[in-house]
């Protein structure tokens, strides 16, 4: 019988002598949470491959009935290091944890148990988390570092939420995509030093990221609005919802999609309800009360920022998120997405006005299922006006069959607009037949 391998621990002597890897999901975001990792003296590598090689080697190194996300991320990692240039030796893996019931709590043990199995156990495995947990000795997370990572992902949202607002109406093709890479360069240069950065400094990025992208020339066209809401992982990764973003931009749809931000606050906000339904870590929830505050002050800035400096529409303050989702369900499901993706789908479609909704569900996340897919009645008897389609990645579905699903919810929200602007014209006839008769 094999003997479980030791673990590899990544040391204090790793930080100078090792890249360390990290499976991407939000391209934007991610470039710049790199940086700051870098900023703070790692050497990182985000990767970008893809395709078919990544979800065989998930399939071969996870089992499958584990959820699908945790074999596109493994299999990623495998796949990167087995095409690597760089020396086995010298390299090391990051992955995210958020702890909890969710199977996701369970990626760092699969992730070492693959990498028994195809020989690299040496290779040590580094897990960033703010839930007590395996540390790495020399990996560490500095207050300011942290602080700047979240005002890295403030910035990813709001990069992407603009160029989501770009780009289908770009009069000159690429222009959204240089705006996105302009935006992070200028994210790149502020967050290379090593420091505490102000609000004032920020809050001027921000700015600056506003203007650049009120430069790119738009058509003066209506389109259809998807949002897309789900899994964290296929929700915004193209390798896990095959490339929906740019199917749907193939489909004359703009795109709406919730930020990377909310995620976390929803994470902060469930150990204050802990503490509400349960009295569980009663001092640990005043800290978070504490940070909630400051981080809800923030994206509320954040969207005055857009409202003050330009025509886009801004997102909602969290507050107004965690207020969709009273009257659906309870604050305590909070497994996977838990209330969150309620609230988002009930967000989309009384604050944003967007009624055609994707719900991404990967196999094997019951969470999502259940608040998910088990909500949408009630979403659709509160709300008649939404059409909500749920459709399921797995290595094993087929991209047509999603495409088709996908189809016909946009059939639907054509059909829709067509009589939105039929209305206008049927009233006006009416009005002048009665003026005829008067």
């Amino acid at each position: 019988m094999n003997q479980p391998q030791k673990k590899a621990v990544f040391t204090k002597e790793m930080k100078k002598t090792h890249t360390i890897l990290v499976p991407t999901m939000l391209p934007i975001h991610f470039k710049i949470l790199g940086d700051v990792l870098q900023t703070y003296g790692y050497k990182v590598q985000v990767l970008t491959n893809t395709g078919h090689q990544v979800i065989n080697e998930g399939l071969k190194n996870v089992h499958n009935d584990t959820c699908y996300p945790a074999q596109l991320v493994i299999g990623q990692m495998i796949d990167a290091l087995q095409h690597t240039s760089l020396p086995l030796d010298k390299v090391a893996l990051l992955i995210t944890q958020t702890g909890g019931g969710c199977r996701a709590s369970n990626y760092l043990y699969l992730l070492r148990k693959a990498l028994d199995k195809g020989g690299y156990s040496q290779i040590p495995v580094i897990s960033a988390s703010f839930m007590k947990g395996e540390q790495s000795p020399g990996f560490s997370l500095p207050k300011a570092m942290i602080l700047q990572a979240l005002y890295g992902v403030m910035c990813g949202d709001l990069i992407m939420h603009l160029h989501n607002q770009c780009r289908p109406y770009e009069v000159t093709p690429g222009a959204s995509q240089q705006a996105v890479d302009d935006s992070v360069e200028m994210t790149e240069q502020l967050f290379l030093h090593k420091k505490l950065l102000s609000w004032k400094v920020i809050s001027q990025l921000m700015k600056n990221i506003i203007y650049r992208f009120s430069q790119v020339q738009r058509r003066n066209e209506e389109k259809i609005k998807v949002g897309i809401v789900g899994e964290i992982y296929v929700k915004y990764s193209p390798l896990g919802n095959n490339n929906l973003e740019e199917f749907l931009l193939s489909e004359g749809c703009e795109i709406v999609c919730p930020g990377l931000m909310d995620f976390l606050l929803y994470c902060f906000t469930n150990v204050e309800y802990d503490c509400q339904l349960y009295g569980m870590g009663k001092a640990k929830a005043a800290v978070i009360k504490k940070v909630n505050q400051f981080l809800y002050r923030k994206k509320r800035q954040m969207i005055s920022l857009i409202q003050e400096n330009s025509a886009f529409s801004a997102p909602c303050p969290f507050e107004a998120t965690i207020q969709s989702a009273q009257g659906y369900i309870g604050c305590g499901v909070k497994m996977g997405e838990g209330w969150l993706l309620t609230a988002e789908m009930v967000e989309l479609i009384q604050h944003y006005h967007v009624n055609n909704i994707v719900c991404t569900q990967p196999f094997g996340c019951l969470p999502n299922h259940i608040a998910g897919k088990g909500v949408m009645r009630l979403i659709k008897e509160k709300n008649p006006q939404a059409n909500i389609v749920a459709v399921d990645y797995d290595s094993g579905a087929s991209a047509v069959n999603q495409q088709n699903r996908i189809k016909l919810m946009l059939a639907n929200a054509r059909m829709e607009l067509e009589q939105q602007k039929a209305a206008p014209a049927s009233q006006g006839e009416g009005q002048r037949e009665l003026a005829g008769v008067k």
